[in-house]
């Protein structure tokens, strides 16, 4: 399982989502000045201990009302090949040097432990704590089998969030829906194969629950 270190990033994880969000086209606030602060999320374990894969959870009041926005990010210890348009920045971790920190829906590693969640093989770390589960992240797999990751065959960013095409075997074609702004009256998931739904904060300290990420034909 993943070790969390006390550690310093330089710049902050905030830090670069500020400059990256606002040219998404999901993003739905102000343009110029993102304000925005940590509100939940979990981790998943790399299989090699390579990848660290955490989806998070940041709130954006810079418009008129507060809004969660869901942002995978996997960190790598070196460029990963062919992924530049995938890269938020980079940034000094205190302990490990240099991290390269990627849009994890463009990561084949996180993207492969992603599916495995949505098909209930793989378990979900708390954010903050390490070798910790945590059993507040849920998945609902309602498909006939699992299937394995093979490739990344598109990504695609939209307003309603972010659609990963996958092939796997021996299931075939999937898509992964990873939402990125999260309501709790987020559309039914209807004949998904399966979901994940988690909790976030807001700003005045209720806690909210919705789906994070469904997994279709």
């Amino acid at each position: 399982m993943a070790f969390i270190h006390e550690t310093t990033m330089t710049p902050g994880k905030l830090e670069l989502l500020a400059a990256w969000l606002p040219a998404r086209p999901w993003y739905a606030g102000s343009p110029d000045a993102p304000v925005l602060s940590k509100s939940g999320g979990f981790r998943l374990d790399d299989p090699e201990g390579a990848v660290g894969i955490e989806f998070m959870v940041v709130t954006d009041t810079s418009g008129g009302a507060p809004v969660a926005y869901h942002v995978p990010v996997s960190y790598r210890g070196a460029p990963l090949d062919g992924a530049d348009r995938a890269l938020i920045g980079t940034s000094e971790h205190g302990v490990l040097g240099r991290r390269w920190v990627y849009d994890a829906t463009r990561d084949p590693v996180a993207v492969g432990q992603l599916l495995a969640l949505l098909q209930g093989r793989a378990e979900p770390q708390h954010q903050n704590q390490s070798d910790t589960p945590d059993p507040s992240v849920v998945s609902d797999f309602t498909g006939d089998g699992a299937s394995a990751l093979v490739a990344l065959a598109s990504v695609e960013d939209a307003r309603h969030g972010t659609d990963i095409t996958v092939e796997t075997k021996p299931r075939g074609p999937l898509t992964i829906r990873v939402v990125r702004v999260l309501r709790e009256d987020q559309p039914g998931t209807g004949d998904a194969l399966g979901s994940v739904t988690a909790e976030w904060r807001s700003p005045d300290g209720g806690q909210s629950r919705g789906p994070f990420a469904v997994l279709a034909v």
